[in-house]
């Protein structure tokens, strides 16, 4: 498998994404959260830029991070024309974040698992750090029986141990998929946690 570090595997990623619809975990974040007027939302691992549009569109303030160059281009494209001083844009690789700004919502669609299991530990606190009470935060993880599971680079869990990163807050939906199916570079087996939890 072409390594995924490749920023080319992601640009191709993203441009495929072009056309698909907004996540259902983010949309089912943005409804516990409630209205998004004068609140800030973190989109980590924005991509294709559908979730930062959703959260946009829904009144929120957006802070979108990602790594690859064409993030700030990509973003400011699709964004709506009255969206000034609504978004702002980090490009940068998780693990070279040394702050976020306070936030009422963070999603992180499909991209915490790609964290290099040195850093994830302390990127997770940083990122709860900054979760405002009563805060949402809704992510996938890759659970322990994912056919990616023996990549040293990228972080699996079991889902006792997803559970446990979510200690001190209220557990909204745990879901787990664990079947067959396909990826952007083939078929392989699924084992996905998708995870959303209050900060009360």
């Amino acid at each position: 498998m072409e390594s995924l570090a490749d920023s080319k595997v992601w640009a191709d990623y993203n441009a495929a994404q072009a056309t698909r619809t907004v996540r259902p975990l983010c949309l089912e974040a943005i409804a516990l959260a409630g209205p998004g007027t004068g609140r800030r939302a973190i989109d980590l691992g924005c991509g294709a830029g559908k979730e930062t549009l959703a959260l946009l569109n829904g009144g929120w303030r957006v802070h979108a991070v990602d790594s690859l160059p064409d993030t700030r281009e990509r973003l400011l494209g699709i964004a709506p024309a009255d969206s000034d001083g609504q978004l702002s844009i980090e490009v940068r690789a998780f693990q070279d974040l040394r702050a976020l700004p306070a936030a009422d919502l963070i999603f992180a669609g499909y991209s915490l698992p790609f964290i290099h299991p040195d850093h994830f530990g302390s990127f997770w606190r940083m990122m709860l750090d900054v979760l405002r009470r009563p805060g949402i935060v809704a992510v996938n993880l890759f659970g322990d029986r994912d056919s990616w599971a023996d990549v040293p680079e990228w972080n699996f869990h079991t889902e006792a141990e997803a559970r446990q990163l979510f200690d001190g807050l209220e557990i909204l939906k745990f879901e787990v998929y664990d079947d067959d199916g396909q990826s952007f570079r083939g078929a392989k087996h699924w084992h996905i946690l998708d995870v959303i939890a209050r900060k009360s």
